[in-house]
This record gives structure tokens, sequence and C-alpha cells, in this order.
């Protein structure tokens, strides 16, 4: 961290839905997005998008470069990279080192700790679109924050910086938490697109529109009654 102005240069692994987003988050919290590592035509598009001016850079160039290294990759490439990154030598003692995988806490991220970085959990409890009205919707989400106790502040202020509210899930729970948003997902966009296939079929014009406020005051109401 720049103890000058307590800026951090924040390097983002993964050109998807998410990583370019928190990326620009982050960047208009005050802190200094000193790239994005990515393959994809898309992934750079992202970029291009919400990160105007932020090189796309290899891998282990970005990693040497930041301060806070955000990895939001798919969750079954994870352990791969974090554990080949740590063969190299490219974790630095002191570094953050963050990753965005629903299902895992800082386990995964061992290889980096054994080389001094500090490890750090944060997944937004959000869909992505991957465009600039995510940065909207973080102000309305929370993100499970799991991290070692001396350093669990520092998850919890950089969500904070994101627009989110962190809420604070133990190591051992974080398969739970993840079980429980993939069915929540999975549920949602079944039911979703059998009613609008529905609706269509019966005549109705513009079903999704339709379904909208159903679908709110529903879930509201299923909130309500569950006493949260």
């Amino acid at each position: 961290m720049n103890a000058r102005d307590g800026r951090l240069g924040v390097g983002v692994i993964g050109g998807g839905h998410v990583g370019p987003v928190l990326g620009a988050a982050l960047g208009g919290a005050g802190h200094a997005v000193v790239g994005v590592a990515t393959v994809s035509d898309e992934g750079r598009d992202r970029v291009e998008a919400l990160l105007p001016g932020v090189p796309v850079l290899a891998v282990p160039e970005l990693v040497e470069r930041s301060e806070l290294v955000l990895i939001a990759v798919p969750d079954e490439e994870l352990p791969e990279l974090v554990a080949g990154l740590a063969a190299v030598g490219a974790w630095q003692p002191g570094q953050l080192v963050a990753h965005t995988a629903p299902g895992y806490g800082v386990g995964v991220l061992q290889p980096a700790f054994a080389a001094g970085a500090i490890p750090l959990a944060i997944h937004p409890a959000m869909a992505f679109t991957g465009t600039s009205i995510d940065l909207a919707r973080l102000h309305d989400a929370w993100c499970a924050v799991t991290a070692p106790t001396p350093v669990l502040p520092i998850a919890q202020a950089l969500v904070v910086e994101l627009g989110a509210e962190p809420v604070v899930v133990a190591e051992a729970d974080r398969p739970g938490y993840a079980a429980a948003l993939a069915a929540l997902r999975g549920l949602s966009a079944e039911v979703v697109a059998e009613a609008v296939d529905a609706l269509r079929a019966a005549g109705v014009p513009s079903p999704g529109r339709v379904i909208a406020p159903l679908l709110r005051s529903a879930i509201e109401n299923a909130l309500a009654a569950a006493g949260d």
C-alpha cells in the first residue's frame, strides 16, 4: 500500500464479467489499476470499455507491478493459477492477494501465503453483466469476506470501497455459501425462462416486463416471511 496516500496499485487477473467491473470500482475509489491480464477478445473489449487506458499485461508482469492482485477467474482455474505463480516465485511478501471464487476461502491461496502474501477471499453476491450497470448494482450488493483474523478488516474495507457491504463467512462455510447461491441462480433462471416461454405462447407481449414486478414482489414477500 502506498503509505503516503493509502492508494493501492491494483492488478486484475481475468477479463470476464467480474474482474474489470471490480477493477473499475476500485479505480473509482481512488486506487490505481495498473493492468488487467486477459487473453480473450471479449476481455480486452471489457477492459477498454470499463478501464480505458489501462494496459493488458501478461500475468507474471501484472503480479510484479501490483500491491493488490485481484483474481477473478473461473473457480476450477484458481488453484492451479495460484500454485503456478508460486512455483515461479511471482508472489511478493506483503502483497495483497484476493480472489472472487464463492466456494473457496483463503486456503486455496496457501501457496501465495507461504511466499509472504496476504490472502483475502471476497465474493460479491450478485449476477454480473460485465458492463457499467454492475457498478451501480454493487451499491445494493453484499460481499462474502473470508480472511485471517488480523487482516479481516482489510478485506472488509476493500468491500466498502467497492460500494458494497461485507458479510463475514468462515472458511469452513464457504462451500455451503456457494451452494446456496448456485441453487438460487439456477432456480431463478429456470423459473424465469419457463414463465417467459409460457406467456409468449399465450400471446402476452413483452413477457419479461410483465413478470418483473411479480418477481420482485414475490422475492420481497419471501424474504419478509423468512424474517430477513
